[in-house]
């Protein structure tokens, strides 16, 4: 199972490619993506690596997790990351917030 590319961020709207919904924040993993409600399902997904966007100002923090997610990015640079990653068939998961 491929990790889904996100196709559009803008403040407070985010898109994900083959999902018809926009949401301001997003949880994506391997096989699919909704909004989030906190990590342990994304880190069940059997991602090898976890992006995490801290907003557009970096003002939003992520929710504690048994996992250390590494590096927090800015929101625009984490979905960067992210993509990149997916483009090389990563197993990655994310967390973006298109806001704060």
């Amino acid at each position: 199972m491929s990790s889904p590319e996100i196709a559009s961020l803008s403040w407070r709207h985010m898109k994900v490619k083959g999902c018809s919904s926009s949401y301001k924040a997003y949880k994506v993993c391997p096989g699919g993506s909704q909004q989030p409600a906190d990590l342990e399902e994304v880190l069940q997904k059997g991602v090898e690596t976890l992006v995490i966007g801290q907003g557009m100002s970096e003002a939003h923090l992520p929710q504690k997790s048994s996992c250390h997610p590494g590096p927090l990015y800015q929101t625009v640079k984490a979905i960067t990351e992210y993509n990149n990653l997916v483009g090389q068939g990563a197993k990655v998961g994310g967390v973006f917030h298109s806001t704060c």
